[in-house]
């Protein structure tokens, strides 16, 4: 019986974790930007060119997702040359030294309709810290060009450069201390 007992449990968990869905981050139609406040009076956006991001989940609403990003700190972009070079350099993300940025996923949760709450870690310029952001799940759909299906997401959050040793001697009054998260996301299911 205990035979039984043990086969039965061993297919039911090898059974499960065929049903998980792995979904691969969309270049094409996916952005990763940031924004902060300049001299106290005006928002500056950037976006991080090279991302990379998995999600894996059990359930078709992906509220037991576990997702994985990396972004290089070198194809940082801000619209002008001289500035992405100085956010590349020591001052700010020292990006020789720093050059990825990675966050997993600890929990995603739904809150209610197409709101989730994602918490997870983000290591940022050799430090990690957990940080919470805001979901919105637009749901899915099968895309008519290539037949896969697709889930988009809207993710805002907001981080302290200050927590990640960012530019330290930068004044608040100069660059804000608080570094807006924003991105929109569509996975494709493999």
């Amino acid at each position: 019986m205990k035979k039984i007992i043990v086969i039965t449990t061993a297919f039911l968990l090898t059974a499960g974790a065929g049903f998980a869905q792995d979904w691969t981050w969309d270049k094409a139609h996916s952005q990763l930007n940031f924004g902060v406040t300049h001299m106290t009076i005006n928002e500056i956006d950037g976006t991080f060119s090279t991302v990379d991001a998995k999600l894996t989940a059990t359930k078709d609403d992906l509220s037991d997702a576990q997702i994985t990003l990396t972004a290089d700190v070198n194809s940082i972009n801000t619209g002008n040359e001289q500035r992405n070079n100085h956010l590349k350099s020591d001052a700010f993300f020292d990006a020789a030294k720093y050059g990825t940025l990675t966050f997993t996923s600890t929990s995603f949760q739904k809150v209610d309709g197409k709101n989730y709450t994602l918490n997870g870690n983000l290591t940022l310029h050799g430090v990690t810290k957990p940080v919470v952001l805001n979901v919105v799940f637009n749901g899915t759909i099968v895309s008519p060009m290539n037949k896969k299906t697709i889930a988009g997401f809207k993710v805002k959050g907001i981080i302290k450069r200050s927590d990640f040793g960012i530019a330290p001697s930068f004044p608040v009054t100069a660059v804000s201390d608080e570094v807006m998260l924003n991105a929109n996301v569509e996975f494709v299911k493999n």
